[in-house]
């Protein structure tokens, strides 16, 4: 059975996108942070995750951050709920146009 394989030129081309975008850098510096680790942890991939994450957030402050878009999400959904019943109530206390206004 044969396998299909990529053109040497594009793969050229897709390390080349890689380097550019700094993608290689990145991952060679975390692999590299793994590598020095003295004691290596239990879960690498794990490492690699929080190290190619946004530099300087912590787990914490990712719960943090997750806390607060479900918080705003249920606000929103009360803002849009309360949205709802207000013009419900303005379309009932406005006269309709077939009755005429009394003055």
């Amino acid at each position: 059975m044969s396998h299909y394989k990529a053109p040497d030129h594009k793969k050229e081309q897709f390390r080349r996108y890689l380097e550019k975008a700094g993608v290689v850098d990145s991952l060679t510096s975390v692999l590299v942070a793994l590598y020095e680790q003295p004691e290596k942890p239990t879960n690498a991939l794990e490492f690699v995750k929080q190290h190619l994450g946004t530099p300087g957030l912590t787990a914490a402050d990712t719960e943090a951050l997750q806390q607060e878009v479900e918080d705003l999400r249920l606000r929103c959904a009360r803002l849009e709920e309360e949205n709802l019943e207000l013009k419900s109530r303005i379309q009932c206390d406005e006269p309709s146009e077939e009755t005429p206004a009394t003055e």
